[in-house]
Formats: C-alpha cells, sequence, structure tokens
C-alpha cells in the first residue's frame, strides 16, 4: 500500500503576499504518527489547512490515497480538527456534533450512541452531552471537538494543536485516544513536549516555513543546534541530561528519565 498523504512542493502565499509555507513536500505512510514542530508563524497551521483541503495552495499538490488530489472526494476518510473548536462545533447540543460524523456516513443509531457513550466517558463529557458547544468551557469545547473528529474514526486524521485549553488530566487522555485510535494516521501539530508520547516521526518547518528536518523523533528532538537554530527548546529531560548520557541514549520524557535514574 502507498502513502495516503502524497504533498509535493506545497506553497502557499495569503493575500497581503505573506508566504506561510514553501516548497513543503511530505509523504506520511498508512499508520505513521507524523508531528510537524516550528516554532510560532512557521506555517505549520497554514500546512495542516493545506493537507486538508481546506485552503488551495499557491502552489503544489496533495494527493490522497494514492487515487486523487480532490480533499472533497476523500472527505469521509479524512478528518481535521483545527485549533478553534468553534470551528468544528456547530449542533444545537455536544451529542448531535459528536453524532454527526457517524450521520453522515450512515452508520446505525446504535454505532452512533455507542460511540459517543464511550468518548464522552473517556474525555470527561458525560454529564455535558446535553449542553450547547457555546456554553462549554474552552478546555470543555477542546475535548468536544476531539471526540466530534473521532467518532468517524477516520483512516487519517490532521490535528492542529489540540491540548492549548486542556488541563493535564485530559491531555493525557486526549493524547492516548490519538495514539491508540484503531490504526489512524496522525499528522499533528503539538507542543513538543508531547512529541514522544504520540509520534514515531517528526517534521521540522523552519520560520521560512520550509522542512528543514524529517526524521526519527530521537535524532530530531536530540538535536538541539537544530531545535534552537529553528526557534524551539528541546524537551527538559533532554536538556537536563544533555552531558550526561550519550545523544543516541538521552531521555525524552519522565517516565524514561526515571528508567535511566533507576537503572544507573
Amino acid at each position: 500500500m502507498g502513502p495516503v498523504i502524497d504533498a509535493c512542493e506545497l506553497t502557499h502565499e495569503y493575500p497581503d503576499g505573506t508566504r506561510a509555507i514553501s516548497e513543503v513536500s511530505l509523504t506520511v505512510d498508512p499508520g505513521e504518527r507524523v508531528a510537524v514542530i516550528g516554532a510560532n508563524g512557521s506555517g505549520k497551521s497554514t500546512l495542516q489547512l493545506a493537507l486538508g483541503g481546506l485552503i488551495e495552495p499557491t502552489a503544489g499538490s496533495v494527493e490522497y490515497f494514492g487515487e486523487t488530489t480532490d480533499a472533497e472526494a476523500v472527505r469521509e476518510r479524512l478528518g481535521v480538527l483545527l485549533q478553534d473548536p468553534d470551528d468544528y462545533l456547530f449542533n444545537t447540543t455536544v451529542r448531535e456534533d459528536i453524532q454527526y460524523g457517524p450521520a453522515q456516513l450512515g452508520l446505525s443509531q446504535a454505532v452512533a450512541h455507542r460511540r459517543t457513550d464511550e468518548l464522552a466517558s473517556t474525555l470527561g463529557l458525560s454529564d455535558l452531552l446535553d449542553r450547547p458547544p457555546f456554553r462549554l468551557s474552552g478546555g470543555e469545547q477542546q475535548r468536544a471537538a476531539v471526540a466530534s473528529v473521532l467518532s468517524f474514526s477516520p483512516e487519517v486524521l490532521l490535528v492542529d494543536e489540540p491540548l492549548g485549553a486542556v488541563d493535564a488530566h485530559y491531555r493525557t487522555k486526549i493524547l492516548e485516544l490519538l495514539a491508540d485510535h484503531e490504526g489512524t494516521t496522525l499528522v499533528f501539530t503539538p507542543t513538543l513536549e508531547y512529541v514522544p508520547e504520540v509520534a514515531d516521526r517528526v517534521v521540522c518547518i523552519s520560520r521560512a516555513g520550509t522542512v528543514v528536518a524529517d526524521g526519527d523523533v530521537q535524532d530530531v528532538l536530540t538535536d538541539q543546534p537544530l531545535l534552537e537554530r529553528h526557534g524551539l527548546r528541546p524537551p527538559p529531560t533532554v536538556q537536563l541530561f544533555d552531558g550526561i548520557v550519550d545523544r543516541g541514549q538521552l531521555p525524552l520524557t519522565v517516565s524514561e528519565a526515571r528508567q535511566y535514574l533507576t537503572d544507573n
């Protein structure tokens, strides 16, 4: 099976002449978890919009599933979750928003109810299902938006900063869902510290909107000169153990750091 996303030399300029991304090429294989990182203003959100077919790039193209360059033709297989949950929540109640995707796919009410109940339970939304989305807090809205896009089990999921207003407990829940959700291919733009929890590959974007690194999580996140050159700080554990542990063995997470200290 070929790539589910094959982006070739994507460039996008906004009407004021600002070039957000420049000649970005990116291939994503089925089941991959790709984290796109970069400083503020590096074009990460624009790239997600272009990959999701929500904006038309100035130049370049995106092919989906080796079949088409028309995102609308594969919209039922492609989930996009933007930074602002207001872009995703538009029904009368949270329940209706979560069930909207399954309904569009013609899934049975039993399946829609089951998925709604499971996601609501995991994300702490069970008591909020009959509320209007605009009556929720920012964190609750983000959790509802995550539930809405996961409810129809897309083959490919493009997620832009899903954790901004969410408290620590539900950040963990969301990360677990994104990492484990039924083999979904994931392209996401997380805060750097959460990359090792989910990703198996990292793409780094420069402030000029170009790809400057594309590789293994360990290789990219321990390359401190690369990260700092492009306005990023390595994970705290990398900074803490730098000079103490060989680069290839640097712990990326607290649990890895704890294990290293236990073993040594």
